[in-house]
């Protein structure tokens, strides 16, 4: 038999789509099942992305520039603008999705072997991610206690070595919802120039903060400007996830060189889909408030529902849609196929995420999940019902 790569054999399968086969099987019994698993939001694509890309005629279609569309580059330059982010469009790359611009990051700063410290639980996808490129994720634990705050300067300085070449992090966070403060992002600026370390900031869910919260950008802080790069992505912003649409964007030009290599590599970012993304770039912010005040709505949904379940933990998340819950149960990945082979309620049952393929250190996670309320809200709370029905009856035969 012809072996796969090692590479190959280190890749784990998505805790966020390994179960949808299972999914697939309830529903042809005709069980009906709520997906909690996965940031595929339901609230309507905005009408002028959609008319933009419905609208768009030519009669080749053909590549784009490989850095992308000059018209999109300069909207999304307008858009940081608005934000105070000062980003000139020769600092930004359109890449296909926000998956495709942390490869980039990853490849531009890192050799096979080389590290980058990330704190878990972390976006289960970085994991793939650094599979993929060879790059070696060192972990530091975080803490529901501590809302998945970050730990301390000197914890994180702890575990640098000559093979450390930045530090990942997502804000707000996927999967559990923290809003990084301003004195944690200007303690990592200062790891950051005091070991020459490049910066990497995820920050696809910044207009999802909560409670009156800010979101501060890794780019404003301009004294570690060389070494800050941030990854983004239209898919949560606009409920576009489709589009696969993202961006890198740093203010060191050597960077942007070298990730114009990997986007020429790649030949071009779909067309179509940027025409829709400049469309969504250049809407007024007005269009975010009612949607802020939707999802706020429901995650105050489903901390209720889990507050009904006994012995369950949980902290409130402060952004993103996402969050970590701690289950009474022993492993969350078997009780998790469970509800889609064994168990219904009244005809219904849930799809949830384990949350062990979010750590990387092993044993951590076993018995949490992550869920997504990108849901209604009378969805979520017969979600919370039907969970804490499933748990209890499952507590009996564990």
């Amino acid at each position: 038999m012809i072996k796969t790569s090692e590479r190959a054999t280190k890749m784990q399968a998505s805790p966020i789509r390994k179960l949808i086969t299972f999914a697939n099987k309830a529903r042809e019994k005709g069980i009906k099942v709520i997906p909690l698993n996965i940031g595929q939001p339901d609230i309507q694509t905005p009408a002028p992305i959609l008319e933009a890309m419905k609208n768009f005629e030519t009669k080749v279609l053909a590549y784009c520039p490989s850095q992308g569309e000059e018209g999109l580059i300069k909207a999304f330059s307008e858009y940081y603008n608005r934000l105070n982010i000062n980003l000139k469009p020769e600092e930004i790359i359109i890449t296909t999705s926000g998956s495709e611009a942390i490869y980039f990051a990853m490849l531009a700063i890192c050799d096979v072997g080389d590290e980058l410290i990330v704190f878990e639980p972390f976006y289960t996808n970085y994991g793939g991610i650094a599979t993929e490129t060879g790059v070696n994720l060192k972990a530091i634990r975080t803490y529901p206690e501590k809302g998945f705050h970050l730990p301390s300067k000197e914890t994180i300085e702890n575990i640098i070595t000559p093979k450390t070449k930045g530090i990942l992090i997502c804000n707000p966070n996927n999967p559990t919802g923290t809003v990084y403060t301003n004195e944690e992002l200007e303690m990592l600026v200062e790891i950051a120039n005091k070991h020459n370390l490049f910066l990497i900031s995820d920050e696809v869910y910044r207009e999802f903060v909560y409670d009156g919260q800010k979101h501060t950008s890794i780019m404003a802080f301009e004294s570690c400007a060389n070494n800050l790069i941030l990854v983004d992505s239209i898919s949560k912003r606009y409920s576009a996830c489709g589009a696969r649409i993202g961006l890198i964007a740093s203010h060191n030009a050597n960077i942007m060189e070298v990730v114009l290599k990997f986007a020429q590599a790649r030949l071009s970012s779909p067309t179509i889909e940027q025409v829709g993304a400049k469309a969504g770039a250049e809407m007024d912010v007005s269009y975010f408030e009612p949607i802020l005040k939707e999802y706020q709505l429901r995650r105050d949904a489903i901390m209720a529902g889990l507050k009904k379940i006994p012995n369950v933990i949980c902290e409130t998340p402060g952004g993103a849609f996402y969050c970590i819950v701690k289950l009474p149960i022993n492993n969350a990945e078997k009780f998790a196929k469970w509800l889609l082979t064994d168990f219904n309620y009244k005809g219904e049952t849930v799809l949830v995420a384990p949350a062990e393929g979010f750590y990387s250190t092993p044993g951590l996670g076993k018995n949490e999940i992550r869920l997504s309320y990108v849901l209604e809200v009378p969805k979520l709370e017969r979600a919370m019902e039907i969970l804490g029905v499933a748990i209890k009856e499952y507590q009996a035969i564990e």
